[in-house]
């Protein structure tokens, strides 16, 4: 996906809107934005770094996927890592996504990306569809014995994108100077 296709994501969560709907809304507001502010660039926008910070776009991209897997395959329910993420030694290279994106294409890049949100997306409507609510538990345990519930992690998973936009909005800007919070 690339920033030309944001008319086709939702870009206010609902005005009134269910707990449901508005968190989710929400997610898919945070979603757009990293998808504006990473489209229509070409290798070297997306390896572009802004000091003294050595993230870039294509990195985030890359960063999100592992994140969103991690949250909704993982956690929600308990599924093991696939490809690419299957064959990393997280501990020896905790930064891998981040290091390797600038050997990826653009293309590979929003694909990875936008395959993992997909799978996302499925997971939660999955969970919802089958009679789960957001009440639902994870999967996983935290080190201290409580549960995190399906609620906790779309809210983990909005914060995670929220801090993210604001980077991409800065190493945007320094690309080609496109600013402000809202393509349209």
């Amino acid at each position: 996906m690339h920033g030309d296709d944001i008319e086709t994501i939702p870009n206010e969560p609902p005005a009134a809107g269910s707990e449901v709907e508005t968190l989710l809304g929400a997610l898919e507001r945070q979603r757009g934005y990293i998808v504006w502010k990473c489209g229509n660039l070409d290798s070297a926008g997306l390896r572009q770094t802004l000091a003294p910070s050595t993230m870039t776009l294509g990195g985030l991209l890359k960063h999100l996927a592992v994140v969103e897997e991690d949250y909704f395959s993982r956690r929600l329910l308990g599924r093991e890592f696939g490809s690419p993420w299957d064959k990393v030694d997280w501990d020896a290279d905790p930064d891998w996504e981040w290091r390797t994106a600038a050997d990826d294409t653009p293309e590979q890049l929003h694909k990875l990306w936008q395959d993992a949100v997909a799978r996302s997306r499925s997971a939660v409507l999955g969970v919802l569809s089958r009679g789960g609510s957001l009440d639902q538990p994870s999967t996983q345990t935290w080190p201290d014995g409580r549960v995190p519930s399906l609620r906790r992690l779309i809210i983990d998973m909005i914060e995670e994108y929220a801090r993210h936009v604001g980077h991409a909005d800065l190493i945007r800007e320094s690309i080609d100077g496109l600013v402000g919070e809202d393509p349209i």
